[in-house]
């Protein structure tokens, strides 16, 4: 049997450039050396979903299921990794946006601008330039993936799936052809949203229940 598309994997791995400089990794040893604080967590990602670079998925696809595990060194060309550089993405940014902020902007810093990354290129005359880009765009990558083994509960699937999509954990019950997630009501919205993707990849029909938010008493005006 091979590995395809929707079947979900464990793998430790560590991305390094192509001049040997560690920029990921879920493997204690390495990951120290780019945050001595990061704590080594497990993987689990579905192949061909997004989970992680369509390049490792590519090459994955189709290789045997592990029996036990699997080495692989993985060589990945820019443009299948993080793309190439866009210079559209150099952006030349007023220093008010910072002051109003209470930042102060200096060359090499790195800011979360609504949600996208930005690397302080230069700073003059009240005039700073910021790259967009992933810090890794442009460059040649090697992975050291080792795969664990394939997942087969379905419960595991659910966990791990939940955790990439959300970034937390919720609690859920799977009944028959159903996943019924348990969630806050302000949640409900957006967790709808991943309905059909849900279905696509653990074959599960989404079901929201609401958790029942306790109300506490407030005190009586005398």
């Amino acid at each position: 049997m091979s590995l395809k598309k929707n079947d979900f994997i464990e793998v430790e791995f560590t991305g390094r450039v192509k001049n040997g400089e560690i920029f990921d990794s879920n493997i204690k040893e390495d990951l120290k050396k780019i945050n001595p604080k990061s704590e080594a967590k497990p993987f689990i990602f579905s192949l061909g979903n997004g989970m992680f670079l369509k390049g490792i998925d590519d090459f994955l696809i189709g290789k045997p299921e592990p029996s036990k595990p699997e080495s692989y060194n993985i060589n990945l060309p820019a443009e299948k990794a993080f793309g190439d550089r866009q210079p559209q993405l150099v952006k030349l940014i007023p220093e008010s946006v910072f002051s109003q902020q209470n930042l102060n902007p200096v060359q090499g810093v790195t800011f979360n601008f609504d949600g996208r990354i930005g690397k302080v290129l230069s700073v003059s005359r009240g005039r700073i330039m910021v790259d967009f880009n992933n810090p890794i765009a442009g460059k040649d990558v090697v992975y050291d993936i080792r795969v664990l083994r394939k997942i087969t509960d379905l419960n595991e699937k659910v966990k791990s799936f939940i955790d990439f999509l959300f970034r937390r954990q919720f609690d859920f019950e799977i009944k028959e052809n159903s996943l019924i997630l348990k969630v806050e009501k302000q949640m409900e919205p957006f967790i709808k949203l991943f309905s059909e993707k849900i279905k696509e990849i653990l074959g599960l029909d989404l079901e929201v229940k609401l958790i029942e938010e306790s109300i506490k008493p407030s005190k009586k005006s005398q």
